[in-house]
């Protein structure tokens, strides 16, 4: 129940700070277009929201449908060539979401303590890419090929998480 919480805050909350619409959303991603070009800004605050998501295992992804925020659970998340990736399908909604309004947030909890990550997903069409998250992710090749069409990986820029607990300080990490 409370995990169903944390998910419906981050979902408000991702609906309420963005002033993307589908209309602006291209304009204002000025992620580089050269995915090689990319790597983290600060690679142990990334390192330790990775280990901090690996241990909760499942984490929810809030992203925008038109005007209502849409969350929904995911499992596999990777660090490849200095970015955190997550994947999906091309026919899943998510991915047509993300290309309406490539902010989304994510957050899992657990143990007392929780963890929202807001950033602007980019996606990664190389078969690199695509390779590394499934050979992280095994049991997704029943699902995914590196070379079909429907595979897609996407990985985080311009990311701010913060870790909470009911019994600490809040920590705030970019990266």
């Amino acid at each position: 129940m409370k995990q169903l919480l944390f998910c419906a805050i981050a979902a408000i909350a991702l609906w309420a700070c963005s002033p993307q619409t589908a209309n602006n959303s291209a304009e204002q991603n000025t992620t580089p277009k050269n995915h090689a070009e990319y790597a983290s800004s600060n690679p142990a605050a990334q390192q330790e929201v990775f280990d901090f998501i690996q241990k909760k295992g499942v984490f929810y992804i809030a992203t925008m449908d038109g005007d209502q925020p849409r969350v929904r659970p995911f499992g596999a998340l990777h660090i490849f060539e200095g970015k955190m990736y997550i994947i999906t399908g091309h026919v899943k909604r998510v991915a047509k979401q993300l290309a309406q309004n490539p902010k989304a947030e994510i957050c899992a909890q657990g143990d007392n303590e929780w963890i929202r990550v807001a950033a602007t997903m980019v996606e990664d069409e190389r078969v690199e890419a695509k390779k590394a998250v499934l050979d992280a992710h095994p049991h997704l090749r029943s699902m995914y090929n590196e070379n079909d069409d429907n595979i897609a990986v996407y990985y985080f820029t311009d990311a701010t998480a913060t870790i909470s607990s009911f019994s600490g300080d809040e920590k705030t990490l970019n990266f």
